[in-house]
């Protein structure tokens, strides 16, 4: 079974002693993992990215990837998430013929959920979003358990296919004396947009049909009362006061 995990690593990169994967590839990689496990075959780690994200693929060899590939140009910075799924179907097309195309449900930054789909229409594979289970019940189809607001749908699915999961799917492994090892022996391939044979008119900020114009944070504060005297009194004046804020 031909496996590629589609790796995006924490903005910034991470700090000492964190993963360097985002929140949910981390999951997307140990579901590739156990697939290989059970099935046999390769598990290739692919991302996209500035220097610094090369440290979330020595990440994903240490816990326990066969390849890394690495498509770093200064061409896709900027990209949203259209030139983003662009120029990995054109890494994974590069890559060769694969069965499974696992990724996180969305990033844990712009949380859009938008590169899976796309990356499964540019490669014409179905696609299923949500997964919270996976389970294979011949060798070119899977069944996959979507979590939805009030419940779950199971859907089935034959490969190739490209599938974005969730937290509750597994619980990530952590890398291992031997693992770290073995990944200094393995090389990370590099490629950039001549390689991919990308249009530099269609990666990155240029080819990107949205752009990111500002980025607001909220603050949320507490707002926080103390009330004194004997438990029953001070329960009487918590309450009188949620009351009074309209909270009760």
């Amino acid at each position: 079974m031909e496996l590629i995990v589609c790796v995006r690593r924490v903005r910034d990169g991470a700090e000492p002693g964190r993963s360097a994967i985002g929140p949910l590839e981390r999951h997307a990689l140990e579901e590739a993992l156990r697939l290989k496990e059970r099935f046999g075959g390769r598990v290739t780690a692919l991302t996209m990215g500035s220097p610094p994200a090369g440290r979330a693929l020595e990440e994903a060899l240490a816990a326990g990837a066969d390849r890394a590939v690495f498509l770093c140009d200064e061409r896709f910075a900027g990209a949203d998430t259209l030139a983003t799924a662009r120029t990995l179907s054109h890494g994974i097309r590069r890559l060769g013929p694969f069965d499974l195309l696992l990724c996180g449900n969305e990033s844990a930054t712009g949380a859009t959920g938008q590169v899976g789909p796309q990356l499964a229409e540019f490669l014409g594979v179905p696609c299923v979003t949500h997964v919270r289970r996976l389970e294979a019940p011949a060798p070119d189809r899977l069944l996959a358990e979507r979590a939805l607001e009030h419940g779950h749908m199971r859907v089935e699915v034959r490969l190739p296919a490209l599938v974005a999961v969730v937290k509750g799917i597994n619980a990530p492994r952590l890398p291992t004396v031997w693992g770290i090892m073995a990944a200094a022996g393995k090389e990370i391939t590099v490629w950039n947009a001549e390689d991919l044979g990308l249009d530099p008119g269609l990666v990155g900020l240029e080819g990107s049909p949205t752009r990111l114009v500002r980025e607001l944070t909220k603050e949320f504060g507490r707002r926080k009362e103390i009330f004194s005297g004997p438990p029953e009194e001070a329960v009487k004046k918590a309450v009188a006061r949620l009351k009074e804020l309209g909270v009760l």
